[in-house]
């Protein structure tokens, strides 16, 4: 059985603190994230929380993609956990795009790599301002 996945974990800073707060559209942004993926959508759990911040998951074949907000701090974090032919930096750049985040920094880890060594690998780390080009 292959076990490997690509696990992208993103933070989103300067975000559109209505959006933030605003359960119908993260729960559209996060569906559109999931599609930009090419990952295929199988159940979704929401909550706003009072007086502010929304929690989401939406559950993929592939594993899933999930978000937590703190509106009042222009600030989420979210986590896509993917296996097979997924695209979680494609996921990311629509969520980046629809929080208007003004910096992102993300951390992509290798999980259930088959061998000797360890079997989560960190691949990368990086922060980027809106306005530079999302190195690879």
């Amino acid at each position: 059985m292959d076990t490997f996945g690509r696990h992208l974990l993103v933070e989103f800073h300067g975000c559109d603190r209505k959006i933030l707060n605003d359960e119908k559209r993260i729960s559209a942004l996060l569906h559109r994230a999931v599609l930009a993926a090419k990952a295929t959508p199988v159940g979704e759990v929401f909550h706003r929380f009072s007086p502010q911040g929304v929690s989401g998951v939406v559950v993929i074949e592939e594993s899933h993609l999930s978000i937590h907000t703190w509106p009042e701090d222009g600030y989420a974090a979210v986590d896509f956990y993917t296996c097979g032919e997924c695209f979680p930096d494609a996921a990311s750049e629509v969520m980046k795009d629809g929080l208007g985040a003004e910096s992102v920094e993300s951390m992509l880890v290798h999980r259930g790599v088959a061998g000797e060594g360890d079997s989560m690998q960190v691949r990368r780390h990086r922060r980027v301002r809106a306005e530079e080009p999302a190195a690879e």
